[in-house]
């Protein structure tokens, strides 16, 4: 379940007859325990409790207390020894008037009427798997507004089925941008009394709801007639009221149609304006809103919530910092105040992937905290803001976000101006809304972003309608922003080159296929990338997007950045790869990097790191000279392929391909069906390794037979049923180096095996695994193209690929398939750098290859998906792993690194050296293994 399906089952619960018998149940039902569950809770099978209560282990202990008995109740939870024994998470105690709660991990506490503990729901989440992080336990009022909003919006397209089709979807969400003005308005004094809007609709439609629908198009008509006009206009006299002015701003101008109200659509009408909207959080409340309009995110409400802290790790490294600096500077300098906030009025900021505003409204709350100080230091706390919403533009695809962008920036300067200024001020100056369009409805990569967001002077005159009308497009602002800075930022869509449709491709074939062959290659993010830079080259103007940490990983790198960087633009600072999480089930999210572009970055770049638990406790900021492509703190350098190993380790080859239909490869139950005797299996089968047979264990088997033993395979039917087959695959087959493969139908592509041993390295291993799964194979055995394969290569090469050294390296410049790293012999062991070892080095390090055979081997017949599962690792194996990361780190520095980022700081460090000496040997052969 999510947040939203969790508020909606508590708040029916709350609104039951109290059942203090099924309460505990149907409390955990609402948090999504299956029936199952419940049932082995009631039978007292899993139910722990020590108090008559119900106790689920490793969540919580519920007890319904007699009445007035709640906080004794909740009391005794705590010192139940069962409550300890089965580490729950949480205590409850309720009598159905009184309801109080504990959070045993952080001591927070809710205490509240039963009515009202709906309210704190997301104090709960955790008992679903949610992770939560404290804006949203704080702000549970988007969630319960947004819970409110989709089951009336649901409601109206079930009695209103011709607004949910495509030509009225456009009429729909507007007509919900609409209420929720109403809502936000009637509960904050924009209306002339609290619940204003929903009150009159309850007086003046009818209990049957058949007149609900012409009750609010006339508070709309109201609200977009003049109050000069309004005779003319013949409103009755319920609607001709003060408290409802004149909105303007083209939100209740257009169509006065409202659909259609059942009785269940009125009452949830009703229920929604009974929240207290003065609450509403614009930070996050649009892309829950937007979630409501779009069917294809319904599924995911909820699930919507980006942290503001996320958020400002765009901002404030790109600019918001530098505010901050500068206001600290001038202290309390009038002069050198009032130039920061001329400074402040003239920056723009342009997210131009800006969906309903999140990035436009913490970036406009963040410069009204800084302008609202300097007024206080220059005792001008009444001035009015000089900061224009129009200096916040965004680019959207679909209208309805962008309305809800606007309107979120619209509620952002009202909240504000409340804070900053005081109501009365904010009232006086809130109506009407400006008629302005500042948030462009279209495909970003088809517009010209200087037409969206002029980095200078007046805007491009554009004609187009109000930004709440139908085609949503740029239109005239009149101001000059001469001397003024854009700043550009967002969380583009990434949707990497498999996932992209047809007029995805295009879009980037628009973009980017003047400039390189080979961008189908490319993630979609790529595009805005690349017009960010070019915006950048021609405008005093820097960048930071949000993006998957693919654009800086493997293939990609070459493709995009040489691009990027031939605009003159540089990476002026970085956050390398973190979890980019929103309010989801089991701690759902996405590895992200933010990238900063500048055409003049500064002398030091800011490079930032931090754990992958999102720790804000860890977080490291680097200043260096240089962040290369890689998120890299070194000078600007392209991994490329080679054919041979530049550092003198052992050739890695490709295993086996059979391209044989199948007929090559067996499973034990089709050896065992060959019939044959121990001699003949001795020669004519070999244990054969694929990526998930080394790491999971699988069996699997393979003809291999040598030519001088083919007449005697032949000689046993079954394999030469087999040999045929391959045959007949081959000659059908389009590829002609198939079609001459049949000529030796009896083996593989490749016979390669090793003579003593093979060091086998499977092509894709999971990036949870701490370590790359290398492993040892006996000569018996061979891979398949599916593994890598280094032919009795000395044990110390083990240790190098089984490194973390390695890992990183890998991770960094051959990239992931979906989530698996994808291990590249080219790009990634023949580039590897690596010192010259000395004899003493090759020993040790065999030594450590060694230990970690050894240590495998003691956990027999754990499989390497047993051995590397990170919650699971044996200690010794782990120890053996921890004594290899020593020993070959002291060979590259003399001690441990302190982190990935200082790894692959030396490590590309040592590449750019290692190709700078060998570029004028290019041509010769080195000869293969010569350390080995």
């Amino acid at each position: 379940m999510n947040a939203v399906e969790i508020e909606q089952a508590i708040t029916d619960l709350a609104e039951q007859p109290f059942d203090p018998a099924e309460f505990p149940y149907t409390f955990l039902e609402a948090f999504g325990n299956k029936a199952t569950t419940i049932k082995r809770l009631r039978a007292g099978a899993s139910n722990k409790s020590d108090l008559g209560g119900v106790l689920q282990t490793s969540n919580i202990h519920i007890l319904t207390a007699n009445a007035g008995q709640v906080t004794q109740t909740l009391a005794a939870l705590k010192a139940s020894p069962a409550t300890a024994k089965a580490k729950a998470k949480f205590i409850l105690a309720t009598d159905g008037v009184d309801f109080e709660a504990e959070d045993l991990t952080s001591g927070e506490t809710v205490a509240c009427a039963f009515k009202d503990f709906p309210d704190h729901f997301g104090f709960f989440l955790p008992l679903a798997g949610i992770s939560t992080v404290r804006q949203i336990t704080e702000n549970a009022f988007d969630i319960r507004a947004t819970s409110r909003l989709n089951r009336l919006y649901v409601e109206l397209l079930r009695d209103n089925p011709e607004w949910g089709k495509a030509e009225r979807r456009h009429d729909m969400n507007h007509f919900m941008a609409r209420l929720i003005f109403c809502f936000f308005a009637e509960d904050t004094d924009i209306f002339g009394g609290k619940g204003k809007f929903t009150e009159t609709v309850a007086q003046m439609s009818a209990r049957d709801s058949s007149n609900t629908h012409e009750v609010i198009s006339t508070l709309f008509q109201a609200m977009n007639t003049r109050r000069e006009d309004r005779a003319a206009a013949k409103l009755p006299r319920w609607a001709d009221s003060t408290d409802f002015p004149y909105v303007n701003g083209g939100l209740f101008s257009g169509s006065m149609d409202v659909p259609k109200f059942s009785k269940i659509a009125r009452s949830y009408l009703l229920h929604v304006g009974s929240l207290d909207w003065t609450k509403i959080n614009p930070d996050i409340f649009g892309s829950m809103i937007q979630a409501v309009a779009e069917d294809e995110e319904r599924g995911e409400l909820g699930m919507h919530y980006t942290s503001v802290p996320n958020i400002l790790k765009v901002l404030n490294p790109l600019f918001i910092d530098d505010l901050r600096a500068k206001l600290e500077e001038a202290g309390d300098n009038a002069r050198m105040l009032l130039n920061l906030r001329k400074r402040i009025a003239k920056i723009r900021v342009f997210d131009p992937a800006c969906g309903s505003g999140n990035f436009l409204v913490i970036a406009y709350k963040e410069m009204r905290a800084i302008e609202a100080e300097i007024n206080r230091r220059r005792s001008e706390p009444d001035r009015a803001s000089e900061i224009q919403l129009t200096n916040f533009r965004g680019i959207e695809l679909r209208d309805f976000p962008a309305e809800i962008a606007r309107l979120a920036l619209v509620i952002a300067e009202y909240q504000c101006d409340v804070q900053y200024r005081g109501q009365k001020l904010a009232l006086a100056e809130f109506l009407p809304l400006r008629n302005e369009n500042w948030i462009t409805a279209g495909n970003a990569l088809q517009i010209d972003w200087e037409q969206a967001c002029p980095a200078k002077g007046t805007s491009v005159k554009l004609v187009g309608d109000d930004l709440f009308q139908t085609p949503l497009e740029q239109s005239e602002i009149d101001f000059s922003n001469e001397g003024g800075e854009v700043y550009l930022c967002g969380n583009p869509p990434y949707l990497g080159s498999t996932w992209q449709d047809a007029s995805q491709k295009a879009d980037l074939q628009a973009v980017l296929g003047r400039r390189t062959n080979s961008w189908k290659s490319l993630d979609y993010v790529a595009g805005w990338f690349v017009k960010a830079a070019d915006y950048c080259a021609r405008s005093p103007a820097n960048a930071a997007f949000v993006s998957t940490n693919s654009i800086c990983q493997g293939q990609q790198v070459p493709i995009l950045w040489p691009l990027i960087f031939a605009t003159g633009c540089q990476i002026h600072f970085s956050y390398t790869s973190f979890k980019w999480a929103n309010l989801a089930s089991h701690n759902a999210g996405v590895m992200v990097v933010i990238v900063g572009l500048s055409a003049q970055p500064p002398a030091l770049r800011k490079l930032y790191t931090e754990a992958l638990a999102e720790n804000g406790d860890r977080l490291a900021l680097k200043e260096v000279a240089n962040i290369n492509a890689y998120l890299v703190p070194s000078v600007d350098v392209i991994v490329e392929k080679s054919s041979r190993p530049l550092s003198g380790q052992a050739e890695m080859s490709f295993g086996n391909k059979p391209v044989d239909g199948g007929y090559l490869l067996l499973s034990r139950s089709e050896v065992d069906a060959l019939g044959l005797n121990e001699k003949q299996k001795g020669r004519f089968i070999r244990r054969i390794y694929g990526s998930a047979e080394f790491i999971r264990g699988l069996e699997r088997h393979c003809l291999w037979i040598e030519d001088e033993h083919l007449t005697e395979a032949e000689a046993i039917p079954e394999i030469a049923r087999r040999i045929e087959g391959v045959r007949a695959v081959r000659l059908a087959s389009r590829d002609t180096g198939a079609n001459e493969m049949a000529a030796r139908a009896h083996q593989m592509r490749e016979m390669r095996i090793g003579h003593r041993w093979t060091l086998a390295m499977p092509r894709t291993s999971s990036e949870l695994r701490p370590y790359l799964p290398v492993g040892l194979i006996d000569s018996y055995s061979t891979v398949t193209s599916e593994a890598f394969a280094l032919y009795d290569a000395p044990l110390w090469n083990m240790a190098l690929i089984a490194s973390r050294l390695h890992l990183v390296w890998i991770a960094t410049v051959c990239g992931k398939m979906k989530t698996d790293f994808r291990y590249s012999n080219t790009l990634g062991w023949n580039t590897f750098p690596v010192p010259t070892l000395t004899e003493k080095n090759r020993a040790d390090l065999t030594r450590c290859a060694e230990d970690i055979l050894l240590a495998r081997e003691h956990h027999f017949p754990a499989t390497i998906a047993d051995l590397y599962d990170p919650e699971n690792m044996p200690a010794d194996l782990r120890a053996a792993h921890e004594r290899n990361d020593e020993v070959l780190e002291r060979i590259y520095i003399g001690r441990r690194f302190k982190n990935d980022t200082e790894r692959l700081e030396k490590l590309f460090d040592l590449y750019t050296k290692m190709t700078a000496s060998a570029a004028p040997a290019k041509g010769k052969k080195r000869k293969a293994g010569a350390n080995a």
